[in-house]
């Protein structure tokens, strides 16, 4: 999935099979390996841009793994890192982001940092890998596998607390295999959830736009004063919610928050209608707030939501579910 054509090591005296009079650089066969491998480079360096910079408020993502894959590193091996791969100049020249961010923000405006250049990330020592990277491997291997959605920006920000669940797990015998167990997990959550990834899903009874107005209906049977004055305001669920539910709310808090939050989630059953109602329930502990603010007061509180006692925030997501 990952082997890149022409890696055959120039120094190491070994000839260049992959390429050939009928598949070349210059082929425009969509077929050809090469072509396939100029558009994944496309991809890559979406993927790339996006790992570097996950959580940057924790250094656990820039730390080496302590299980780093052998097979890649192996520099007797013809395989690269992916790391290695962005790194080459040709890379640089352009790429096409693909994202969901036309109606908001994907950054929680607290968790955000400006990308540094390229140049600036500290390289890991040879031999080694970041976490960062292995993540980045999952990801693309993942949009290798799944071509028709590949990879959206904010697949990152659903990746990265399963994979720090697994490779901190006390039982070293557990951490080893952080990697293979996380691209389960996250195959598992995405065939759940990948409906909100793609466009031309959003007005389908399954896309964003229905679970996004899904929250302002349930809002409106939990607390009709606070639904009337948002709609007063004109604070469609388009300007915060798209972000809470297509990120699981994984932008809104902290990662040890985020990982408590997803702890309940998937421990229940209709899990997707149970984070419309911590939703709902996020709104109605800020209602106070919501009720005296203006339009602008209420649009920063909603897209840097200030509550962060999150066990306050499942227990008003309890209440709500056990009123029904």
């Amino acid at each position: 999935m990952i082997i890149q054509p022409g890696i055959a090591k120039a120094n190491m005296g070994v000839s260049r099979e992959d390429v050939t009079f009928e598949d070349h650089p210059l082929n425009p066969n969509p077929d050809s390996r090469w072509n396939t491998y100029f558009r994944d480079n496309e991809v890559l360096l979406q993927i790339d841009k996006d790992v570097r910079r996950l959580y940057p408020d924790i250094s656990f993502f820039q730390r080496a793994t302590e299980y780093p894959c052998l097979l890649i590193l192996d520099p007797q091996n013809e395989f690269e890192t992916l790391r290695k791969r962005v790194e080459q100049t040709t890379l640089k020249s352009q790429t096409v982001a693909r994202n969901r961010s036309g109606v908001t923000n994907m950054s929680s405006p607290h968790k955000s940092s400006a990308p540094a250049p390229l140049s600036e990330y500290e390289v890991p020592p040879s031999g080694c890998e970041a976490h960062w990277e292995v993540v980045e491997r999952i990801l693309f291997i993942y949009a290798k596998l799944n071509p028709g959605i590949a990879y959206v920006q904010g697949m990152n920000e659903i990746v990265g607390p399963l994979y720090y669940t697994f490779a901190t797990d006390p039982d070293s015998e557990w951490k080893e295999h952080a990697e293979a167990d996380t691209f389960f997990c996250f195959t598992n959550l995405m065939a759940e959830i990948r409906d909100n990834f793609i466009k031309s899903l959003d007005d389908s009874q399954c896309g964003i736009t229905y679970k996004m107005e899904k929250v302002y209906s349930t809002l409106k049977d939990k607390d009709m004063e606070l639904y009337l004055k948002l709609q007063e305001q004109n604070i469609k669920p388009q300007f915060f919610a798209f972000r809470w539910l297509m990120l699981l709310l994984s932008q809104e808090f902290l990662l040890p928050d985020v990982i408590r939050i997803w702890d309940s989630l998937f421990a229940d059953d209709n899990r997707f209608d149970f984070l419309l109602l911590v939703c709902c329930a996020m709104l109605i502990l800020i209602r106070e707030q919501l009720l005296e603010g203006d339009f602008t007061t209420n649009m920063r509180l909603l897209q840097d939501y200030p509550i962060t006692d999150v066990c306050q925030i499942l227990q008003k997501a309890k209440e709500l579910q056990d009123s029904k």
